[in-house]
């Protein structure tokens, strides 16, 4: 039991890390809880919930993937390499493709005009929330771009004398 619970903390901490370096990954899992969030306004089946679930899982997995490989890349060598440049490229690749993929999901699952009205209307009823979810995307924004590390860098940097 403690070689599983090992294993989770270290499958934790990588995860960890990825977010702290990785904004590509960061974007994917903001969009994954406005996915999930504005889902709740939707009549969505459990299989249709299942397949938002799956692709946030796929498109996450595959960003962690990617940057593993581009951290064993960058391992082997910094020099420029035709087979490196490639396999970072792929891999690259394979995140668009599945991000592409989900955002073409998404389309088809939320494109309801008359359920886009109601979330409009939604919250311009209630201005609390409103003023909450815009400051969530701004939060959001700021998070994407700089990171845990990058927020509390610019929050509590000491001042130069």
């Amino acid at each position: 039991m403690k070689k599983q619970l090992k294993s989770f903390k270290f499958a934790l901490s990588g995860i960890a890390r990825a977010v702290c370096t990785e904004g590509h990954l960061r974007f994917h899992l903001v969009a994954a809880v406005y996915v999930l969030l504005f889902s709740a306004f939707y009549s969505f089946a459990a299989a249709q919930i299942a397949v938002l679930i799956m692709q946030i899982a796929l498109v996450i997995t595959a960003e962690l993937i990617n940057t593993a490989l581009e951290n064993m890349c960058d391992l082997i060598t910094n020099e420029q390499n035709q087979f490196i440049k490639n396999a970072k490229d792929m891999a690259a690749g394979a995140v668009l493709a599945l991000s592409v993929g989900a955002a073409v999901i998404a389309c088809i699952f939320f494109l309801d005009f008359a359920v886009i009205l109601n979330i409009f209307t939604f919250f311009a009823e209630r201005p609390l929330l409103l003023a909450l979810l815009i400051i969530s995307a701004v939060i959001s924004v700021i998070f994407v771009w700089l990171g845990p590390y990058g927020i509390r860098d610019r929050l509590f940097r000491k001042r130069k004398k």
